[in-house]
């Protein structure tokens, strides 16, 4: 409505006119263009109106107009290819091509070289960051390798270091993919190794290795004895060489499900038979309610390539077995009802599969599962397997390879993991001494005076390391002993003292207890809180300036290596099948670095667009 006062108009087209004049409508910018030869027709030139609205839309200084780069949109596309998987040929789809033309007719084809040459490129550049990141790295680092195959059979080696940085945080990047033409050769992990310590200059900084697939003896020798020409080995190598405990877990997994294929058969044949039928599985609810089974779970059907499922489908057939025994009741033509000996093998199943799903989702948890956390649950495992009954043939038939898979794991990683447990103060070697006494019996000294000894074995030989204040170490930057730089004695010359704080030390520790003594006779760390041990560390380090060094690298080694999505898996991890030899380093890592968010957010498709933000017909939302 139009309102007036006193005859002149507060309300009406003359604001909108004036709107128009100005020429900063962004709305009628594409009526301006469309209707320019009509402007010129209509009295023989165009309006002064409209040609200064053209000329304003059309001015690079204008604040409203982006700015289109063909490089930017190349270097977008590829890291999009990148962080997606997508193959690299997608370039050149029509549709692909179409949809780009319509956010930029300006943006020309792209050719399958140019885009791999983006990615590459893409790959050296950040490459470069993850560089500068190890070479600040104060300590030691820790690679775990795990081997996967192509479709075509070729397998790679996929190679991740670990480590702690000067800000005491945990990092995990993936460092190379190397192509090993004969997996099997007792030289291929060294060949991987080797090129990995090369490429990223890492000879003499090597802690340990952690493997994620089975190799054998002679391969593990060759690996070791190939190390030790380089890489001065800690401990004299008793940590060089472990493997992932999940790794452990999976394969006494198959143990369980090799022995029991025949009877978990017949149980996924039952559950079937109820499942694919409607009128079946009708008559077995209400079976089921007439029986008062209290159960309240549903049947299904297993994916067998997660062993998850089939455990759960077991426990959900196993609560409703009565209703399975009682079903011919109601359907005549079901014959093949599971026996009381079937249930009862059921049962020794799910039991000890039990153990190993709940350790196993304990390590799904995290990405990164504390060495405490494995400690118990290989503990716990360890405990099952030594109380499972031996008169039982069925059981006998997987328990003692269950039980040979956990020794081994105890014999080449024990005195990794029990170090790693001592490194917690809320834990220190009384959980050592517990879990062994319980474990070992009368032995349990022995095994307990073994990880004594390691431990203080290797205190020695980060007693003989540079100093956490010394080039050599370098990197704690946070504020410790800060105020020393401003004490009223006035600056001391560190020339030449190197020897004398050696001699101190040395000195020292005959007539008080050495550091190791100190932090394991003082008293526990309350276990109410979450505590971040390295955050502990970090601030003790300088009542501990050796232990704190010692701990930084051991709480670095992964003693689980297996991806939360791939923990309950039984096939091993195949490639992508858009993976390329050529290429496929330079993808894995860039994607796996991108996603540390080592670079900036890319602009992704808003590089290809060139139009006035504030026309709501042009604008893009990303």
């Amino acid at each position: 409505m139009v309102q007036e006062n006193g005859g002149s108009k507060v309300a009406g087209t003359s604001h909108l006119k004036r709107h128009l004049e100005k020429g900063t409508c962004g709305a009628t910018a594409g009526l301006d263009n469309n209707n320019e030869g009509d402007d010129q027709n209509a009295s023989g030139a165009s309006t002064g109106v409209s040609e200064s609205r053209k000329r304003r839309y059309r001015s690079p200084s204008s604040a409203y107009m982006a700015v289109f780069n063909p490089d930017v949109c190349r270097q977008d596309i590829a890291r999009m290819i990148i962080m997606h998987d997508y193959p690299l040929d997608m370039v050149e789809h029509p549709g692909f091509q179409s949809f780009v033309q319509s956010l930029q007719p300006q943006f020309g084809a792209v050719s399958v070289d140019t885009i791999q040459g983006e990615c590459v490129s893409s790959y050296l550049s950040e490459k470069q960051k993850v560089m500068r990141l190890i070479d600040a790295m104060p300590g030691r680092v820790c690679l775990s390798l795990d081997m996967r195959m192509s479709r075509n059979s070729l397998a790679y080696v996929f190679i991740t270091g670990h480590f702690t940085d000067s800000n005491w945080k945990t990092q995990k990047w993936i460092l190379n993919v190397v192509l090993e033409p004969y997996p099997d050769s007792h030289n291929a992990l060294s060949h991987a190794v080797a090129c990995c310590l090369s490429d990223w200059r890492l000879e003499s900084k090597l802690l340990s290795l952690t493997l994620n697939h089975p190799v054998p003896e002679a391969g593990l020798e060759n690996l070791r004895s190939h190390l030790c020409v380089k890489n001065p080995l800690i401990l004299k190598g008793q940590l060089l060489l472990g493997q992932c405990i999940s790794h452990t877990f999976t394969a006494m997994v198959n143990d369980i499900l090799s022995a029991g294929g025949d009877i978990i058969k017949k149980i996924r044949d039952n559950i079937k038979y109820v499942t694919t039928s409607e009128n079946h599985g009708e008559k077995f609810l209400h079976l089921k309610e007439q029986l008062q089974v209290p159960s309240e779970v549903h049947l299904f059907l297993d994916d067998q390539s997660q062993w998850n499922t089939t455990y759960q489908m077991l426990v959900s057939a196993s609560e409703l077995q009565e209703v399975f025994s009682c079903l011919d009741t109601v359907i005549p033509e079901y014959k093949e009802a599971p026996t009381m000996e079937d249930w009862k093998q059921v049962e020794s199943i799910c039991t000890h599969l039990r153990s190993l799903f709940d350790a196993m989702n304990l390590l799904a948890s995290s990405p990164c599962p504390p060495a405490i956390t494995l400690f118990q649950e290989g503990f716990r495992i360890q405990t099952t397997i030594a109380c499972a009954p031996t008169g039982d043939p069925f059981i006998g038939s997987f328990i003692k390879s269950m039980q040979e898979k956990i020794d081994k794991y105890w014999k080449e990683c024990g005195l990794i993991l029990a170090i790693s447990v001592v490194m917690d103060p809320r834990f220190k070697m009384k959980l050592v001494e517990f879990s062994f006494s319980k474990l070992f019996g009368e032995e349990s000294p022995l095994y307990v005076k073994m990880v004594d000894d390691g431990l203080h074995e290797l205190f020695e030989e980060y007693v003989a390391l540079p100093l956490p204040s010394s080039p050599a170490y370098g990197g704690d930057h946070g504020n410790i002993d800060r105020a020393e730089d401003h004490n009223q004695g006035g600056s001391i010359s560190e020339y030449g003292l190197a020897d004398f704080d050696m001699y101190i030390m040395e000195n020292t520790t005959q007539q008080f207890k050495s550091e190791i003594d100190q932090y394991l006779d003082e008293n526990l760390e309350g276990r109410g809180s979450n505590l971040d041990v390295l955050e502990w560390w970090k601030q003790k380090r300088s009542k501990y300036p050796t232990m704190s060094k010692m701990a930084r690298d051991i709480l670095s080694i992964p003693v689980s290596t297996t991806l939360p999505e791939s923990m309950f898996s039984t096939k091993p991890r195949e490639l992508s099948p858009n993976a390329r030899s050529e290429t496929l380093e330079p993808f894995v890592c860039t994607k796996d670095w991108l996603q540390h968010g080592l670079t900036e957010d890319f602009g992704g498709l808003e590089s290809l667009v060139v139009s006035d933000l504030s026309n709501p017909a042009l604008k893009v939302e990303f």
